[in-house]
């Protein structure tokens, strides 16, 4: 991925988190202004503009992501394929593009909007609140992942049946049963009727 004046001065996740600006937004999703990332995230939360991607393999199952375990917010949990936040400036799906990428280490091959969620989860182990303006997006990836292990601990291609297994017996991200299921018809339409999304 090129370096341009907006990803050559934003540092990765682990970095220095509190120096990443993010978008402010209303409850219309109409920016407001930018704050630092941390800062945003910290009680009662201030409402921003984040994405979250859902890929599938050619089979219908969704591309899962551990989160690495030096992340300073949700280390070790499983959650959907990307999550993130755009720079400000910056469209959501670029943004979902750039990070899956920066992540993963793939690029969907198709890759299509799902509309948007909004929602306030705290999270009881960090102590951050997420307070998101949430643009969706659904697609597929043919590639295999290359995880950033920085990034990313482990990944698993999973089918609805293996994912309410793995959700049984493994921690999720406090926002991803709101996404998954705010997603669902869009993934129903991606996936088709016999995947059973």
């Amino acid at each position: 991925m090129p370096i341009t004046p907006a990803t050559a001065t934003h540092s990765s996740s682990n970095g220095t988190a509190d120096a990443i600006l993010l978008e402010l937004v209303d409850e219309n999703g109409v920016t407001i202004g930018t704050a630092e990332k941390l800062s945003a995230h910290q009680p009662p939360g201030r409402l921003h503009r984040a994405f979250s991607v859902f890929l599938f393999d050619e089979r219908g199952r969704l591309l899962l992501q551990q989160r690495a375990l030096g992340k300073y917010h949700s280390p070790g949990v499983w959650s959907n394929t990307c999550c993130g936040h755009p720079y400000p400036d910056e469209g959501p799906l670029a943004a979902a593009a750039r990070r899956t990428h920066e992540e993963l280490r793939v690029s969907p091959t198709l890759i299509a909007e799902a509309g948007t969620v909004r929602y306030n989860h705290p999270d009881p182990a960090s102590g951050l609140v997420e307070q998101e303006y949430n643009h969706l997006f659904v697609g597929l990836v043919q590639a295999e992942p290359r995880p950033d292990p920085e990034e990313v601990a482990e990944t698993a291609f999973a089918t609805p049946a293996e994912l309410a297994e793995r959700r049984e017996k493994d921690t999720f991200s406090v926002w991803f049963g709101t996404v998954l299921d705010a997603a669902r018809p869009a993934i129903r339409e991606l996936t088709g009727p016999s995947a059973g999304w």
